[in-house]
């Protein structure tokens, strides 16, 4: 087993609750399926929020879909002027037997541009 990061990203049409809880929710579900995850996998979760997002932590959609004791943590984001606004960013340490260039960085709804070199976006 190595312990492994793993990135993703969404980004959100609206600053409001729900959206965000939905997104944040979906971003995590996406990267556990993606990689073959269960909750017993992970170490912890950290995520950050752009400047612009304040309507709730995105760790409330992770103890929402049960990853209750998992250490979830969330912080803002630099504010840069010319940044991809209203992002929800994640990096999930986990312990597995996958390989990094294994490792399924996932990006959602627009947050793709943020790394064309993983997810294809132009």
């Amino acid at each position: 087993m190595a312990v492994r990061a793993i990135r993703g990203a969404t980004q959100l049409d609206v600053d409001e609750r729900g959206h965000l809880l939905e997104r944040s929710a979906e971003l995590v579900k996406a990267v556990l399926e993606a990689n073959d995850l269960n909750s017993d996998d992970l170490i912890s979760i950290l995520f950050t929020v752009t400047p612009d997002l304040h309507s709730e932590f995105p760790a409330v959609a992770g103890r929402q879909i049960g990853l209750t004791d998992v250490p979830l943590m969330c912080m803002q984001e630099i504010d840069i002027p010319h940044a991809l606004p209203r992002v929800v960013r994640m990096m999930v340490h986990t312990e597995t037997q996958r390989s990094r260039d294994k490792i399924q960085h996932v990006y959602l709804h627009g947050a793709g541009a943020l790394r064309p070199d993983l997810t294809g976006a132009q």
